[in-house]
Formats: C-alpha cells, structure tokens, sequence
C-alpha cells in the first residue's frame, strides 16, 4: 500500500509539472507580444497621437483621434446590433433547448463562431455596401456585431443553464408568467456571466480588420457620421505598418499598444462588473 501510495505521489507530481510547463508555454508568446507592444508602442505615444488628425502622406507627426473616435462608434454600433440579438437567442435556446428551431440556431451560431472574420467582411459588402454603392459606419459596425453574436448567444445560454431551477419554480410557484420568471428571476441570476461575455465578445471584435476593410473602409479626415466611411484604429494601423514612412511605423506601434490597452481594460471592467454583481446578488 505504502509502494501504491508513493508512485501515485510521484505520478501525480510528473504531471502536475507536466500541465505547470505546458501553461509556461503558452504563456511565453503572449508575454513576448505584450513586452514586445509595450516596448515599441508605449515610447511612441503622445499628446498629438490622441488630439491631432492624420498629416498628409510624407509629413511627420500627426495623431490619430479620428480613428479613437471611430473605433469606439463601430464598436457602439456593434454592442447595439448585436447584444440584444445575441441575448434574446441565448434566452430563447435555455428556455426550448430541444426544440428542432433551437437545433438549427445552436449549430448556426457554432458555424458562425468559426467563420473567418474576412467571410463577414465580404457578406456585409454585399448586403450593406453594394446596394447603396457607399462605405459606412453602419456597415462596418454590422459587420462586427455579426462577430460578436454566436459569442453572445453560446455565453447567456450556457450561464442560464447554470441558474438553479429551485428559482424558477419558486417564480412559477408565485403566479409569475414564465417570461416574467425568466426576465425578473433567471436573468438577473446570469446577469455578471453574461455581462462578462459580452465584454468578452467587445474586446475580440475591437482587434477585428478585415471586416472593416470591405465596409467602414477608412478614411483620414474627421467623421462621425454613419452613412460615411469611418476611420478606425485597426485599419489605420494596417495602413501605417505597410507605408514606408518610419514615423508612419511609430504610430502604428502607438496604435497596436493602445488596442491591446482598450482591450485589458474591457477584461478588467469585465471582472470588476462580474465582482460588483456577486456581491449585490449576496446581499
């Protein structure tokens, strides 16, 4: 017994640091891309970088806060589109789960998961910009909530079958309609896992460029409108890192450090949220 006990121990310690270097090496590249962001990108940034307009081709200096302001409305546009969608098909697949219509919307959201960002582009040119022969804001936000839905869908269905059903049937049990249950009861339940998930979901798609390529497009001078091309911080990061021009390059690490800067603070936002909610739903 003593022998079984001792080659278990050691067993169980081979491959506790087995799984201990496999996490180290996953985490040598995402550390090497941050140091690495951080290093190149954080020296570059500077007042001008956040208040000033692009200069024209060859001129140094310049800023990019038309593409800040547009991230933040594609993204807007995407949260719009996308989170009420993406939450009521979530809601709608815990509540009828074997449902055939329920089948067929699990399988789509799955395929849509997979589908390859640049696909999306395509599917919104054709639907968004072709009709009206014009980029937009709208179309590029479209595009990303269109990403950002089977992401949305997956995380409330899942976290709202995870709410104990004592709740519902105590819901029930008062004379609750069954959507007052799921609104009022089972919802809020979920509420910090599918908050965190739709952060989650905001912070993929904000990284996103090639949808933004066939529908926003770009565009160097400042609009907020949305029928008109829109600039964005990924696009213009593209075009800078490929141009020739050395302080082009300088801004384009300005702009990657501060894409990976909005999306650490959406996963911090998302775990303070999920944090605030547990203990409102303790007390």
């Amino acid at each position: 017994m003593t022998a079984n006990l001792r080659r278990r121990k050691i067993y169980s310690g081979i491959f506790e640091t087995l799984c201990a270097l496999a996490v180290v090496v996953a985490l040598i590249p995402l550390a090497m891309i941050l140091f690495y962001v951080i290093k190149e990108g954080f020296g570059a940034l500077n007042l001008d970088f956040f208040l000033h307009m692009p200069k024209p081709v060859g001129e140094s200096g310049g800023g990019m806060a038309n593409a800040i302001a547009g991230t933040l409305i594609l993204i807007g546009i995407a949260a719009a589109f996308a989170v009420p969608v993406g939450c009521l098909c979530g809601i709608h697949l815990s509540e009828y789960p074997g449902t055939k219509f329920s089948s067929i919307v699990r399988f789509a959201a799955d395929v849509l998961n997979g589908v390859p960002s640049i696909v999306v582009g395509i599917f919104a040119y054709g639907i968004l910009v072709l009709p009206v022969k014009r980029f937009s804001a709208i179309a590029g936000g479209v595009a990303l909530g269109l990403l950002m839905i089977p992401i949305v869908v997956r995380t409330t269905e899942e976290l709202l079958r995870l709410v104990p059903g004592g709740l519902r049937e105590g819901a029930l049990a008062l004379g609750a309609t069954r959507g007052r249950a799921v609104f009022s009861v089972i919802v809020p339940a979920a509420l910090p896992g599918i908050l965190t998930g739709i952060l989650v979901a905001l912070a993929r798609v904000a990284g996103e460029t090639a949808p933004l390529l066939f529908t926003a497009f770009n565009n160097r001078f400042w609009s907020t409108s949305l029928t008109q091309p829109i600039a964005s911080l990924t696009v213009q990061v593209f075009t800078y890192a490929i141009s020739p021009y050395d302080d082009w390059h300088r801004q384009a690490w300005a702009g990657a450090f501060l894409l990976v800067m909005m999306i650490l603070a959406l996963s911090i936002l998302a775990r303070l949220a999920v944090r605030r909610l547990e203990r409102m739903n303790r007390s």
